[in-house]
């Protein structure tokens, strides 16, 4: 898809890498890289598609440069399948942080899904020194916030859902904060961050046409007591994300609630390019153990 063809396009102008078969709808590339240059860039996905997507692409390669680096991608900032810019910023790249990484995100422009129109700009500078990461804790818990961001929608949209999900998650709902913007075309994204000692986890719900402002945040509060059953320090959606940069950087360990596809998948496709051990283990019904060793 066209966030992929971007996410390959950035990585090889950034290592002036040789390519074949790059185009919409490929099922096989190839793909041979170069020195990795530091600069300034600018990629447009023309679409949609996730900017996270690229932007999670080109931070680990970049961290590797030998010089800062400036990054704009335009596309989507918040839509289905995809982190969106507040995931990044609050929970993937502080762990990206930690093992490390120097890198942040900031957003230019909102962009929803389908009309798109968003703009972020990533900083990355490169990595010095490289920590194992040990997640298998989330700590102490923090504080909670609930926020629902619209664009060209009714402010009603906003209440209801923060409405709902204070209800549930028994939170005290004047506390929730609306965020209205400006987008080419309608949106509304709702999350719940949860501020733990060692992590920040953010549950988001996607408001789509025809479905209700309380079915979006009942998505959101079921997600979220998924993750608070268990024992587990990374939710699902991060535990594959984190993989990638565990490997490239000094390995580590964390606990999670279950072994999803999209896991799975990452630590075959890992071991295929790089001499690491990933080794997984089942403590509970909701409990799995992840290690990445160099």
């Amino acid at each position: 898809m066209r966030q992929h063809l971007t996410s390959i396009k950035a990585a090889a102008e950034i290592c002036n890498a040789k390519t074949q078969g790059l185009e919409l709808g490929a099922k096989a590339i190839s793909f041979m890289p170069n020195e990795i240059k530091a600069g300034q860039y600018r990629f447009e996905i023309g679409s949609a598609g996730g900017t996270s997507l690229v932007a999670q692409t080109i931070i680990p390669i970049l961290s590797h440069a030998k010089k800062v680096s400036t990054v704009t991608i335009t596309g989507g900032t918040h839509n289905l399948w995809a982190p969106t810019y507040d995931y990044l910023d609050l929970s993937f790249l502080p762990l990206f942080n930690k093992m490390g990484g120097q890198a942040n995100i900031e957003l230019e422009k909102y962009g929803f899904y389908p009309a798109g129109g968003g703009e972020i700009t990533v900083f990355i500078k490169p990595a010095t020194e490289k920590f194992a990461l040990d997640l298998t804790s989330r700590g102490e818990k923090r504080g909670a916030e609930i926020t629902a961001i619209l664009a060209n929608l009714r402010n009603d949209i906003a209440i209801r859902e923060i409405k709902t999900i204070a209800h549930r998650m028994n939170m005290d709902k004047t506390k929730g904060v609306i965020l209205e913007v400006d987008g080419p075309g309608p949106g509304n994204v709702v999350t719940l961050a949860i501020d733990y000692e060692n992590i920040t986890e953010l549950f988001i719900g996607h408001g789509t046409h025809g479905v209700r402002a309380e079915a979006v945040a009942n998505g959101v509060v079921d997600e979220a007591r998924a993750y608070f059953t268990s024992e587990a320090a990374v939710d699902i959606h991060m535990a594959d994300q984190l993989l990638l940069p565990m490997a490239l950087f000094a390995g580590g360990v964390f606990t999670t609630p279950e072994m999803t596809g999209h896991t799975r998948t990452n630590i075959e496709i890992i071991k295929q390019f790089l001499d690491v051990e990933i080794q997984t283990k089942q403590l509970a019904r909701k409990l799995w153990k992840i290690s990445v060793k160099l």
